[in-house]
């Protein structure tokens, strides 16, 4: 059964920084192309980010190229997302899903970003 579980959310001021992580088991990790999604209020799914099993490809949605970085450590089964410069704008549930964002997600964790 695939099981993934995100952490690190919280509330940050406009400009700061989080990293978020999703622990992953129940499938090959290592074999699977990742990725963030996130869901604003009243919003639907918005694709982040997504990277390749062996993390040589990493793609980006314009609103967050150049501030959020994907990154993944297949030897703990664990997908990064390293938000810098947070906006407003950012605030929403985030959640990491199997394959290129249509896949299994997990429980999400609430990222806030306010002053």
């Amino acid at each position: 059964e695939v099981q993934l579980v995100e952490s690190g959310g919280g509330l940050v001021q406009p400009g700061g920084s989080l990293r978020l992580s999703c622990a992953a088991s129940g499938f090959t990790f290592s074999n699977s192309t990742m990725s963030w999604v996130r869901q604003a209020p009243g919003t639907g799914l918005e694709w982040l980010s997504s990277i390749s099993g062996d993390a040589a490809i990493a793609r980006y949605a314009t609103s967050v190229k150049g501030r959020f970085t994907i990154s993944r450590d297949n030897t703990k089964n664990t997908l990064y997302l390293q938000m810098n410069r947070l906006q407003h704008e950012d605030t929403a549930v985030y959640y990491c899903s199997l394959g290129t964002g249509d896949g299994s997600r997990g429980q999400g964790t609430q990222v806030t970003v306010s002053s």
